[in-house]
């Protein structure tokens, strides 16, 4: 039997969501072992005199634990 268990990151980026999303799980990834998925649970920007400055994500991951 598994137990997994659920963590809420927030992740950001000056490029995309796509990248805000690879940087949280890859720096997640360093110290949480077993990533098994991973939902986006928000999305916004950050906005600096009318343009976009940062994408960020609010994402929950899912891990199994051994």
């Amino acid at each position: 039997m598994s137990v997994a268990r659920i963590t809420e990151i927030t992740a950001a980026s000056p490029k995309s969501f796509e990248d805000a999303i690879n940087n949280g799980l890859h720096r997640a990834n360093e110290t949480i072992d077993h990533i098994e998925g991973a939902w986006v649970k928000d999305m916004k920007v950050v906005v600096k005199g009318g343009r976009v400055d940062e994408y960020r994500v609010n994402m929950k991951l899912t891990f199994v634990l051994r």
